[in-house]
C-alpha cells in the first residue's frame, strides 16, 4: 500500500475513530488505548508544550501521522511527538508531513504486542526520529532509544532530558504518573521573561 492508497483508506467512514499505522507496505491497526494511557499522553503533551514554550521553538502533537518512508510506506502515528520544522501554525502540513519528530513517544498498553511496538521504534530509529521514548506506565518506567547507541531505561526516580537535541528539556519520570491533585508533583517552569 502506498501513503496515498494508505490516507483514503484511513479516511473511510466506516473506520470512524480506529487507529492504523502503515509499516513497510502493511497495514496495523491499535487497540484502543486504556484511561492510564490517555492520561500519559496527556501528562507529556502538557510537559513538552511548557518546554516548547520556555524555548520558543517547536509544538507538539498527538496521535497524528508522520510519513517515515514511502518505498515500502510507512507512516506512523506517535502517542507524543515534539516537531521543529514550524514556527507558525500556518506552516504546519495540512495532512501528514514528512519531516519526522525530533521526539517520539510510544505508551505501551498491556494489551500492546511486543513486537508492534519494537517494529515501531526500529522505523523511527530508521528514518530519522533523535529520540524514542517507549513508557510503561505499569512499571512506571520509560526506555530511551536513540540512534546508534544503547537503550537507557529510566526508572520512577529518573528524569528524561533532551541531550543535545532537545536541550533543557527536563521532566522528572514520577511527575508523569501523578495527577495535578497529588502532592509531591514538581510545579512547571516559570514562563521566560518577555
Amino acid at each position: 500500500m502506498t501513503v496515498e492508497e494508505f490516507w483514503e483508506f484511513v479516511h473511510r467512514p466506516e473506520h470512524g475513530p480506529r487507529s492504523f499505522h502503515l509499516i513497510r507496505g502493511t497495514v496495523v491497526e491499535d487497540a484502543r488505548p486504556e484511561r492510564p494511557h490517555g492520561v500519559v499522553v496527556a501528562r507529556l503533551g502538557s510537559f513538552l508544550e511548557e518546554y516548547a514554550r520556555h524555548v520558543r521553538f517547536g509544538y507538539v502533537v498527538t496521535r497524528s501521522g508522520v510519513i517515515l518512508a514511502r518505498n515500502p510506506a510507512t507512516v506512523l502515528g506517535p502517542d507524543v511527538a515534539f516537531f521543529t520544522d514550524a514556527n507558525k501554525f500556518e506552516d504546519l502540513h495540512p495532512k501528514w508531513g514528512d519531516v519526522p519528530p525530533v521526539l517520539a513517544v510510544e505508551v505501551s498498553s498491556p494489551n500492546d504486542r511486543p513486537g508492534q511496538i519494537n517494529a515501531k521504534i526500529r522505523e523511527y530509529l530508521a528514518n530519522g526520529v533523535k529520540i524514542v521514548w517507549q513508557v510503561d506506565y505499569e512499571a512506571r518506567g520509560i526506555t530511551v532509544y536513540r540512534p546508534k547507541q544503547d537503550m537507557e531505561v529510566i526508572g520512577a526516580d529518573g528524569e528524561l532530558t533532551g541531550g543535545d537535541d532537545l536541550p533543557e528539556l527536563a521532566i522528572k519520570v514520577a511527575d508523569i504518573f501523578k495527577l495535578p491533585g497529588e502532592r509531591g508533583l514538581t510545579p512547571p517552569p516559570a514562563p521566560p521573561a518577555a
